[in-house]
């Protein structure tokens, strides 16, 4: 797994490169505790579009995000593509908490239709 992240306007976009299981979750946690530290407003777009597979330690990582960016009153959006993740989130009924985007450029614009 390659997770990068950097600053823009707006967010922090975190974006992940491979399989987001067992593996890989403690490495894009410390990522994101990273974001959530040096967000300033916190507004976090994590770019899922390249991972094609997630497993349920994946996915816990993914809440436990979502609940600090809330509690903080923030705002968390997933760009996630048709395909595994997006059927994953549906099953679980998580598709009707997180907020999600078909690409970056539209995270970017559904944050600066917010501001």
């Amino acid at each position: 797994m390659v997770v990068r992240q950097w600053r823009e306007d707006r967010c922090t976009v975190v974006h992940i490169v491979g399989d987001l299981d067992v593996a890989g979750a403690p490495r894009l946690q410390a990522e994101l505790e990273q974001a959530l530290a040096a967000a300033d407003p916190l507004n976090l777009v994590i770019d899922l579009t390249e991972v094609p597979f997630c497993d349920s330690v994946g996915l816990g990582v993914l809440v436990s995000t979502f609940n600090q960016v809330h509690q903080r009153r923030g705002r968390l959006i997933l760009v996630v593509a048709p395909g595994m993740i997006r059927h994953l989130l549906t099953i679980t009924n998580l598709d009707h908490h997180f907020e999600t985007t078909e690409s970056l450029g539209e995270a970017r614009t559904a944050l600066d239709d917010a501001a």
